[in-house]
């Protein structure tokens, strides 16, 4: 994933884009960057390696030495950036949030077309935002570049720009996957992926972008150079897992959202009988603990934390590139609290089951502590498509999800004519795939949020969300 945040200002504003791109930092583990329109007109910019050390221990330095009215900064999974581009249009700075599905293919065209080189990365992988700079150069104005580059792009594409003026182009994808927020102050505006980012400096919001809007802000002005669409598909996994719980997106606050959501699974479970009888409701931390809450107050079983996480030395357990070393942190920050664990019945929800493995260890790690039973609760259905529009688990085919290989194990390649079935808990094939789960991982019982569960608990139509990894709809 990843996130970006700019300001332009009447003053110095890098010291605040520091701020709001640390605030970006539980959206991303491998680079980050800032570029800054320095006062002689020129641009200065900083990228980092950021998986084994946070962002303001690498950038606490660069942003004092930094000056400037204009700057952008990007907490990145995947691509060196901001890039500094040198075009027609000038210079300018450039950084993306989503996932450019086809990049080589379109560097392969624009190759084949003349249109300049582009820098590779490890693995001879093309850099995106070469491509997309490559494609904005193909029209003649620097908006109608903007919308042909994302017209091209297969995947999402939320672009911030900073022109040698010391404007800020911001683009939302065409889809509206992804959400941009922009905020007001008295000193001018600012951009961000998570509206808290910049309220904390003393921005207020005024617009959220539309799919496909393209916005131009200076200190004193917001200019709509295109006005986008009004059909969108915001991604139903920010809310779920990716937010920050005090974030926003499309007026629906991320927390009071997941609340909401627990409190609807236990509804759902009472109806269906399939309570559990337990002595505690418990969330994996730490996006599993306010849907937790709220299934906990709906059922009426008492919320506990049997085990907490050591924040304060290991803030990340997927820091490290080496699998092994991941999973030791993993294991160093459970704390066990074993008066609430020991012959106890536990209840536990999660976000979300990807590939498994770190629950089932979670819940290994519960009956070496004496726990007598661990029923879980998935707080979104089924994960049977990999994201190939946000790229959330780039690193995961469909056959590494947790449940294309139990549907495998148990139907072969013809149970992916049935996911619908087993994505369903109340027909055969859905329960023969939660028992075959519970086995594998050593679960009392399973059981997941049905997909119109988590579209009430957002509250929007379901029409204008994306749930492509839960149904395989485009």
């Amino acid at each position: 994933m990843g996130g970006f945040f700019g300001i332009t200002a009447k003053k110095d504003c890098v010291q605040d884009v520091f701020f709001g791109v640390d605030y970006h930092s539980h959206l991303g583990k491998e680079r980050a960057g800032m570029a800054s329109l320095m006062p002689d007109g020129y641009f200065e910019r900083e990228i980092h390696n950021i998986e084994n050390s946070p962002f303001r221990t690498k950038f606490d330095d660069i942003a004092h030495r930094l000056q400037g009215n204009a700057c952008i900064g990007c907490i990145s999974d995947e691509y060196p950036q901001p890039l500094l581009i040198h075009s027609k249009f000038g210079h300018y700075a450039i950084s993306l949030v989503g996932a450019v599905m086809n990049c080589e293919e379109l560097a392969k065209r624009e190759l084949r077309e003349g249109n300049g080189i582009f820098q590779c990365m490890s693995g001879n992988r093309v850099n995106a935002l070469d491509v997309i700079a490559a494609l904005i150069e193909c029209k003649e104005t620097l908006t109608d570049g903007i919308r042909f580059a994302q017209e091209q792009i297969e995947g999402s594409a939320n672009l911030l720009l900073l022109t040698e003026k010391g404007e800020l182009i911001v683009a939302r994808d065409k889809d509206g996957r992804i959400p941009i927020s922009v905020g007001k102050s008295r000193e001018g505006y600012a951009v961000s992926f998570e509206s808290f980012a910049y309220e904390k400096l003393g921005y207020e919001t005024v617009k959220e972008l539309r799919s496909g809007e393209i916005v131009c802000l200076m200190p004193t002005s917001l200019e709509v150079l295109f006005e986008g669409y009004e059909e969108e598909k915001i991604c139903a996994f920010l809310w779920t897992y990716y937010g920050f719980p005090t974030a926003i997106y499309d007026n629906v606050n991320v927390e009071v959202m997941r609340v909401r959501n627990g409190a609807i699974m236990a509804e759902n479970e009472k109806r269906n009988g399939t309570l559990p009888e337990v002595d505690y409701v418990c969330g994996v931390p730490d996006s599993g603990t306010p849907h937790a809450i709220g299934y906990a107050t709906s059922s009426g079983k008492p919320f506990a934390r049997p085990f907490i996480k050591y924040t304060p030395a290991w803030a990340r357990s997927f820091i490290p590139t080496n699998k092994k070393e991941r999973e030791k942190i993993a294991k160093m920050k459970q704390i066990p609290v074993k008066e609430l664990i020991e012959d106890k019945d536990l209840l536990f929800v999660d976000d979300s089951i990807v590939r498994g493995t770190q629950l089932g260890e979670t819940v290994d790690f519960l009956y070496q502590n004496g726990a007598k039973s661990v029923h879980i609760r998935s707080a979104c259905p089924p994960i049977m498509y990999g994201c190939k529009y946000l790229n959330f688990s780039r690193n995961t085919g469909d056959m590494d999800l947790l449940a294309r290989k139990v549907i495998m194990e148990l139907e072969g390649e013809e149970g992916f004519s049935h996911i619908e079935e087993y994505s369903d808990g109340t027909t055969e094939r859905g329960k023969k795939f939660r028992a075959a789960i519970c086995e594998r991982l050593h679960f009392d019982s399973l059981e997941f949020q049905t997909l119109d569960g988590i579209v009430k608990a957002i509250g929007r139509p379901a029409c204008r969300l994306c749930t492509y990894c839960w149904n395989g709809k485009e």
